[in-house]
């Protein structure tokens, strides 16, 4: 992972042009783990704020590989959001953030060092298959949730 300048995929043409005009939660697709936290943020997101991309969609792929992630092993989900990247713990703090109260309420975990938090992502990470299992495709939105997935 890389620090980048905000909004520097647009200037990578290896990543296709998308609407970035909301944030948008990148996540492994394959993982039930995963898939039930972007279910959790459908259900409790009333602004109908953010949008979701699998990362392992063409787009998804694109933007693992700007910002130097491994493309076959998605160790984590990335949040974009005024055109920065979010990783790890902070991207996690900042999704639940965006859903507005009671879930906000997770920035206090930001008291952690930071090095401390991406500990313990990594960790849930690594064994989010045995956690939660695998699935043999990729997350499908149903077709109320459809038009805030992109790729």
């Amino acid at each position: 992972m890389t620090e980048q300048a905000a909004y520097g995929y647009r200037k990578d043409s290896a990543v296709p042009a998308f609407d970035d005009s909301h944030p948008i939660i990148v996540f492994d697709g394959a993982c039930i783990f995963c898939s039930g936290w972007v279910k959790f943020v459908l259900r409790h997101d009333r602004t109908r704020r953010f949008r979701f991309l699998t990362a392992q969609s063409p787009l998804g792929t694109a933007l693992y590989r700007h910002y130097e992630l491994d493309t076959r092993d998605y160790e984590t989900n990335m949040l974009i959001e005024n055109g920065r990247a979010f990783f790890k713990s902070e991207g996690s703090i900042r999704m639940a953030a965006g859903l507005g109260y009671p879930w906000k309420l997770a920035t206090i975990l930001r008291i952690l060092p930071r090095p401390l938090r991406d500990a313990l992502y990594e960790w849930v990470a690594r064994n989010r298959y045995r956690i939660a299992g695998r699935r043999d495709h990729c997350f499908v939105p149903t077709a109320e949730h459809k038009r805030r997935f992109l790729g």
